[in-house]
């Protein structure tokens, strides 16, 4: 199971907390499905990647309560934490990094926060993407539910992209596959093409 977080409406939709939301839909549009069925306080749609059947799920209960549907999905598709990928925002990242984690405290997000409460622990998998921090003086609470910047735009979309094809790695190879390619510094990450 794949979980994007993000908040629900219209007036949350190009917020920065809403990135998960962005890759399980990259997700979707890759496997030409589409978030067309609500079950659980959550829209969902099924897709095959790699040969695994793969559930990816937009709860729909607002950040603070993200865990309350994913419960829900894990009680009744019996999965085990370790089956389960949480994509989430990252204000401690720069915008555009990615970070895997297999396990941890929530850093405060309460999305992660609602997850662990639920479920009984933190041991899922994590795709964090970087928002970057508010500037000096700004309330991290607007820059979480603000949208991104012009100048910003194509690096969430190509770290929207990343995401996925990380979420796609973790599926194909496993977690130190992911870990060994994502958790580096954005300086150091290499371009695959390059010779």
């Amino acid at each position: 199971m794949v979980v994007g977080l993000g908040n629900p409406g219209a007036e949350y939709a190009d917020s920065r907390h809403n990135v998960g939301f962005l890759v399980v839909e990259e997700l979707a549009d890759r496997c030409g499905a589409t978030f067309g069925h609500r079950r659980y306080r959550s829209l969902f749609t099924r897709a095959v990647r790699h040969g695994e059947d793969v559930l990816l799920v937009k709860p729909l209960t607002f950040m603070n309560d993200s865990g309350s549907a994913v419960s829900r999905w894990q009680q009744a598709v019996g999965l085990k934490p370790n089956q389960i990928i949480v994509i989430h925002d990252d204000l401690d990242l720069p915008i555009s990094q990615l970070r895997i984690k297999t396990r941890g405290g929530h850093g405060g997000h309460k999305g992660v926060r609602s997850i662990q409460e639920s479920l009984g622990g933190g041991d899922f998998l994590r795709v964090k993407v970087g928002i970057g921090r508010p500037g000096p003086g700004r309330d991290p609470v607007e820059h979480v539910l603000g949208p991104f910047k012009k100048a910003e735009q194509r690096d969430v979309e190509k770290a929207a992209e990343q995401a996925a094809d990380a979420v796609e790695l973790l599926i194909r190879e496993g977690v130190q596959a992911a870990m060994n390619r994502y958790n580096i510094r954005a300086s150091r990450r290499r371009d695959p093409s390059d010779p």
